[in-house]
């Protein structure tokens, strides 16, 4: 057990390490789909419920993608990509409305492509950089959309699930 509010008890670290999971597990269901996926919703939603420490679930998720993919270029976007992602659901945290949420889950799909081209940029140059990221725009449109749509349906009811399960949990 921990002081409320300091740290991570086991309970939430269990819950938070599942939640990662999940984030996995449903990626990987939908894979099938090119860059539509649940783990921009499921950042989202875990920064506005459970704060900071929702930032466990992203760690555990990138360490599942690591362990299975392994180590390349791609990878190390996704140390600073996904907590980028954590601390911009943060900086709105008040926010209620679907819309804009979904608004800001559609410019993150939109931008992917952009930000991962960072790592390129430092690994090959503006050339390897440039020629990365416009060759990703029309799956960077298909992530803008499918994240856009995802969280204008699915951020209320991922949002009341996870607060009644936050709530049974203290």
């Amino acid at each position: 057990m921990t002081i409320k509010g300091r740290g991570l008890g086991v309970r939430d670290s269990a819950l938070l390490s599942m939640l990662g999971a999940l984030m996995f597990v449903l990626k990987m269901a939908l894979a099938w789909l090119p860059n539509i996926e649940p783990v921009s919703l499921l950042v989202i939603v875990y920064m506005v419920v459970f704060g900071w420490k929702g930032l466990c679930s992203v760690f555990v998720y990138i360490a599942l993608e690591y362990m299975v993919w392994g180590f390349g270029l791609w990878s190390a976007c996704y140390l600073y990509v996904w907590p980028l992602l954590a601390v911009l659901a943060m900086a709105f945290r008040r926010m209620e409305s679907p819309l804009g949420w979904a608004v800001l889950s559609g410019a993150f799909g939109l931008s992917f492509g952009a930000l991962c081209a960072l790592v390129y940029l430092v690994a090959g140059g503006w050339a390897a950089a440039i020629s990365w990221w416009t060759t990703g725009i029309p799956f960077d449109i298909m992530h803008c959309a499918g994240n856009f749509v995802a969280a204008a349906v699915l951020f209320k009811p991922c949002k009341n699930i996870l607060t009644k399960l936050k709530k049974q949990m203290t």
